[in-house]
C-alpha cells in the first residue's frame, strides 16, 4: 500500500507511539507464579473431566493444573505438549470460552470457569523460556517424509514424525514457518515475536529441515514429492480468498483481510501502516473481528463489521464479538453487500437486509449505505489450486480416518482437509494424528 495509492482518509501515523504500544500490548499477560497457583486451586480435578472431552487435542487438563498447583509447571507443560506441541500458541488463540472453559464445572455452577487457557500459557511459557525441549528423537528409521505447509498442522505433524525417528523436510510458500500463527492472527494475541520463538523451540527436536519459498504446484509437484519421500503430509491451509460477488469489489482500497493482517503482523513500525477513517469489514468470523479490532487500534475513527446472517450465525465467538464492541467496533447483522460505490476508489458500500427462509437467505428491498474509504473482505478462504490426483470433498481435500487422502502415501490435515473446525487446535490434532498413522504405515503396523 504505497502513498500514491492512498486517499486523504487513509493515512499512517494516526496515533502517538505510546498509543500504538498500549493498543498492541499483550491482551492477556502471563500469570505470575502466585496468580497461577491461586487459579489452579480453583480446579476440582474432576475424574471424568468434561474439559478434557471438549479439548480437540485431549490434553489431560486436571493433571496439568494439579502439576501447577504443586509447583511443577515444567511437568505441566510436558503434559500439555505431549498432546499439543503448539500448546503455547493455542493457549493464546484457542477459543477456550467455547471449548474447555465452557464445560468447566465451575462455569456451570458459578458462571466463572477455571482459567484453563491462562494456566496453559503459564506452564508452556515457563518451559519454553527455560530453553528446555522435553522430547527426544527415537532411533533413526531411515524413512523420509515431506510435509508441505509449515502452519499448525504441518508443524505438529513434522514434530511428531521427527520424534518417531523419521527425517522430515518441511516446505512452506512463505518466507517464515508458522502459517496462520505467524501471519494470520491479531498482533495483540501473540506479541513479541512469540510465533517464531515457538517454531524455533519446536525445531529443537532435530530431524526437521525447513525449506521456505516453495509452493506446491509451482516449485514442487506432488508426484515428485511422492517419488522422493516415503510419505507426504499436506498442511496447505487455505490460500485463496472468496469473492464478494458484489458490484465494484475491484475498486481501490478493497483488500483481503488476511493480507492486511499478514502485513500488520510483519510490520516493524505500526505508525507507518496506513488505515482509513471509515472502515467497513464484511464477514462474521475471527478474521473479520481481528481486522476490525486492529483497524480501530491503528486509529480508524469508524469501524463496522457487516455480516449477512444473525449474530448467532457468526463463527467468531460471543467473547470475540464482545471484545470488538468494547473497542468501539459496530456490528451489523442480517445484511449483505450489493455494490461498492465510487469512481475508481471505494467511497461507500451499499447493503441489502437479508431474510432467512426455507431456501436460505434472500435479499430484501430495504437497503442502506455505509461510508467507507477502506473495505476489508473477510468472507472465508478456499483451497488455491487442486493438488494433482487428489479427490476433493466440496472445496477441500477429501480425507478418511487420520488424514488419509485418495492417493496412497499422501495424508492431509488442517484447514485444507475436509471435516473438522477451522481452529489452530484442531489443525494441531489432525497433524499429530496423521503423523501417528504415517509412522504406523511406514513401520508396517497400520491396518
Amino acid at each position: 500500500m504505497t502513498n500514491s495509492q492512498l486517499t486523504p482518509g487513509i493515512v499512517a501515523g494516526r496515533l502517538s507511539p505510546a498509543d500504538y504500544a498500549e493498543n498492541f500490548a499483550d491482551i492477556a499477560p502471563r500469570l505470575d507464579a502466585h496468580e497461577a497457583r491461586v487459579a489452579a486451586d480453583r480446579c476440582y480435578f474432576c475424574h471424568d473431566a468434561p474439559c478434557m472431552t471438549a479439548c480437540p487435542t485431549s490434553i489431560d487438563i486436571p493433571l496439568f493444573i494439579r502439576q501447577i498447583a504443586t509447583g511443577t509447571p515444567e511437568a505441566a507443560a510436558k503434559t500439555i505438549l505431549s498432546q499439543n506441541i503448539l500448546g503455547g500458541m493455542c493457549a493464546r488463540v484457542c477459543p477456550t470460552e467455547q471449548l474447555c472453559e465452557e464445560v468447566c464445572v465451575r462455569e456451570v455452577a458459578e458462571g466463572k470457569p477455571v482459567e484453563i487457557g491462562r494456566l496453559q500459557r503459564y506452564a508452556t511459557d515457563t518451559l519454553i523460556d527455560s530453553g528446555t525441549h522435553p522430547f527426544n528423537r527415537a532411533a533413526p528409521t531411515g524413512k523420509t517424509v515431506a510435509v508441505v505447509g509449515a502452519g499448525p498442522a504441518g508443524l505438529a505433524a513434522a514434530h511428531r514424525l521427527a520424534m518417531k525417528g523419521h527425517n522430515v523436510t518441511l516446505y512452506d510458500a512463505r518466507a517464515k514457518a508458522g502459517g496462520l500463527n505467524e501471519y494470520g492472527i491479531a498482533s495483540y494475541k501473540a506479541p513479541g515475536g512469540y510465533a517464531q520463538a515457538e517454531v524455533d523451540w519446536l525445531l529443537k527436536i532435530g530431524g526437521i529441515t525447513v525449506v521456505t519459498g516453495k509452493t506446491l504446484g509451482r516449485d514442487l509437484s506432488l508426484e515428485a514429492l511422492r517419488a522422493d519421500h516415503d510419505a507426504v503430509f499436506l498442511g496447505l491451509g487455505l490460500a485463496g480468498v472468496n469473492a464478494l460477488s458484489a458490484e465494484g469489489e475491484e475498486k481501490s482500497h478493497v483488500h483481503d483481510a488476511v493480507d492486511f493482517i499478514a502485513e500488520l503482523r510483519q510490520s516493524r513500525d505500526l505508525s507507518k501502516l496506513p488505515i482509513g477513517r471509515d472502515v467497513v469489514v464484511i464477514g462474521g468470523g475471527m478474521t473479520a473481528v481481528d481486522v476490525a479490532v486492529q483497524s480501530k487500534l491503528l486509529g480508524a475513527e469508524n469501524v463496522t463489521i457487516v455480516y449477512r446472517r444473525g449474530r448467532e450465525g457468526m463463527s467468531a465467538s460471543e467473547h470475540e464479538q464482545d471484545h470488538a464492541a468494547s473497542k468501539g467496533v459496530r456490528i451489523i447483522t442480517g445484511a449483505a453487500p450489493l455494490r461498492l460505490v465510487g469512481e475508481d476508489t471505494v467511497e461507500a458500500v451499499e447493503f441489502a437486509y437479508t431474510k432467512a427462509g426455507p431456501n436460505g437467505l434472500t435479499l430484501s428491498d430495504q437497503t442502506f449505505r455505509l461510508k467507507a474509504d477502506q473495505v476489508f473482505k473477510a468472507i472465508g478462504q478456499t483451497l488455491e489450486g487442486t493438488p494433482e490426483g487428489l479427490k476433493l470433498a466440496g472445496r477441500k481435500i477429501a480425507v478418511e480416518g487420520p488424514g488419509r487422502t485418495s492417493l496412497p502415501g499422501v495424508w492431509a490435515g488442517g484447514d485444507c482437509a475436509a471435516g473438522g473446525d477451522d481452529l489452530t487446535v484442531t489443525a494441531v490434532a489432525e497433524g499429530r494424528d496423521a503423523a501417528e498413522d504415517i509412522h504406523a504405515t511406514l513401520m508396517g503396523a497400520a491396518g
